[in-house]
């Protein structure tokens, strides 16, 4: 198994642990906790001194329209282990040929009664994220919930914590790239859905 740094920015005790168990300990139970994976200590570091934040990143520039090649296909969904109350996101991301997986859980009591759903905004967040690091100027994002796309437009009224900061997350990322939502039926055969699906669930350990 690849060597893993995790960065735990808010939890009972910050800074970068080696192991899942150390950054759980952390993190479990704690309001708000905030950490995150990465495959090597220098990612892990730029985390904790802000370097990935969304803030940091500089404006696109606002074009009619993105090149074939610069676009991006994600497909993200979420998980929830109803015996430690936390949820994961599991998104897949085509970019420039390369087939990316990702799959993160996380604790927080204010999104654990959205159970599924914050693991599925979590994974858009990600992306969006992602994509703003990495120069992608479009991406579309396949999901099956639709609060997923209706939170993030506006369409519907964000009324919970995790809900508001998913909305103004969005807000913040349309300044910097261009995306779209599209719904898929949820464990319908889609294979891509299903892999997100499998992701998210492989984030905490359920079979």
């Amino acid at each position: 198994m690849a060597k893993k740094y995790y960065a735990v920015r808010a939890g009972r005790k910050t800074g970068i642990f080696e192991t899942w168990d150390e950054c759980r300990a952390q993190t479990t139970g704690f309001k708000g906790a905030s950490f995150k994976s990465f495959p090597t200590l220098a990612e892990a570091e730029a985390y904790m001194r802000g370097e990935n934040d969304l803030t940091k990143a500089t404006p696109a520039e606002n074009t009619t329209a993105a090149p074939e090649e610069d676009s991006a296909v994600a497909y993200v969904d979420g998980s929830y282990h109803i015996g430690t109350k936390e949820f994961s996101c599991g998104a897949v991301l085509f970019l420039n040929g390369e087939e990316l997986h990702f799959s993160e859980r996380f604790t927080d009591p204010d999104l654990t009664e959205m159970r599924n759903v914050a693991g599925e905004i979590k994974g858009s967040e990600t992306v969006l994220r992602y994509c703003i690091e990495h120069d992608v100027p479009f991406v579309t994002i396949y999901h099956d919930y639709e609060g997923v796309a209706k939170w993030a437009t506006g369409e519907w009224k964000a009324k919970k914590p995790g809900t508001i900061a998913y909305r103004e997350f969005c807000a913040a990322a349309a300044k910097y790239i261009r995306f779209r939502f599209v719904k898929v039926k949820g464990h319908s055969g889609d294979k891509y859905n299903d892999l997100a699906d499998r992701l998210a669930k492989d984030a905490l350990g359920i079979q």
